[in-house]
């Protein structure tokens, strides 16, 4: 009886052991990684499998959706999420020379060479030195947008680290793929306001935008999350140098081409800014990769679709675990 009882109070004790293990709201850290001070979070326990999760452009570590951090954890994830430099609480660029995003824009169009402070390799060296830094020999990676570019170079600079690579709505940087409308590269660089309530108005624009034709937004509540990056971080010059950085990158396929890193390609079939095919390129060179497409999906992490992005990720992320545990809490 006395076993009994013990085995149903640690049953019992499952859900909020799990919930105290992941809980989001742990303190941001920094972390000096060469040049750089990178803002940090690390969710769950040191001694599970590690998941370090890059983000996109303009992407603050906040911008990953709680519940699919703390849903990552409850899989039995470490989960590592970080403030790209040039945004958020990481360090900001004030050396850098002053930006003609229209200009640079421009020669990107017609085939020209892009100036830019940093590039996406320096920015997955940074992502490289903070797993130094935290002491984590090996780790899973997941990458948005921006986040996937700066992944596909983490894997090629230490492949014998990556256990595995998740690519959500990324490209390859590849010449000829379906390019996003004039209006939305409007939107996606226009980033300097006069005010914090336009600046608000031109987030939740942007957000709206990048949303999915599926799904109705709410306005109110896009203010909402535009008023948390606001708040938190506003630095609009940095945001254009991390464009930069993307611009002036070349293609990435010859690196694709020589990637042997389990990898997973999520995309959506709706995304505005870097269409499907996007995603079918990435994946058809990376030999071995898996293909996933969500219909509907476009360039936000949208309530509607979390269900099946975790539902995309987590059997591949499960599947490459060293530790051979797939946990249920």
């Amino acid at each position: 009886m006395r076993v009994l009882i013990l085995l149903a109070a640690l049953l019992c004790g499952v859900p909020a052991f799990a919930a105290q293990r992941c809980d989001v709201q742990v303190p941001t850290e920094m972390a000096d990684v060469g040049e750089v001070s990178l803002a940090y979070q690390s969710i769950g326990r040191n001694s599970d499998p590690a998941l370090l999760m890059v983000m996109g452009l303009g992407g603050q570590l906040i911008h990953w959706p709680d519940e699919v951090v703390a849903r990552l954890c409850q899989q039995g994830f470490r989960v590592i999420r970080f403030d790209n430099r040039d945004v958020g609480l990481s360090t900001w660029t004030h050396a850098a020379p002053a930006i003609n995003l229209t200009y640079e824009a421009l020669r990107y169009r017609v085939g020209l060479s892009v100036s830019a402070p940093y590039g996406l390799r320096d920015m997955a060296g940074d992502a490289l030195g903070l797993m130094d830094t935290l002491g984590v020999r090996q780790f899973h990676v997941l990458g948005a947008s921006m986040g996937g570019m700066i992944a596909q170079h983490l894997a090629d600079i230490a492949p014998e680290r990556v256990q595995s690579l998740t690519l959500i709505m990324t490209s390859s940087g590849a010449q000829g793929l379906p390019a996003p409308s004039n209006a939305l590269l409007a939107l996606l660089a226009k980033r300097e306001a006069p005010n914090r309530a336009l600046a608000l108005e031109q987030q939740a624009d942007l957000l709206a935008a990048l949303g999915s034709p599926t799904v109705t937004d709410d306005r109110d509540l896009l203010l909402q999350q535009a008023e948390l990056s606001y708040d938190r971080a506003f630095n609009p010059e940095g945001v254009q140098r991390q464009l930069l950085a993307i611009l002036a990158e070349p293609s990435r396929v010859e690196l694709l081409n020589r990637l042997r890193v389990p990898t997973l390609v999520v995309h959506g079939t709706a995304d505005p800014l870097l269409p499907v095919m996007h995603g079918v390129h990435v994946a058809a060179h990376i030999k071995g990769s898996e293909l996933k497409l969500i219909p509907g999906l476009a360039h936000r992490f949208q309530e509607a679709f979390k269900e099946p992005l975790l539902a995309a990720v987590l059997p591949h992320l499960q599947a490459h675990r060293q530790d051979g545990h797939w946990a249920q809490l």
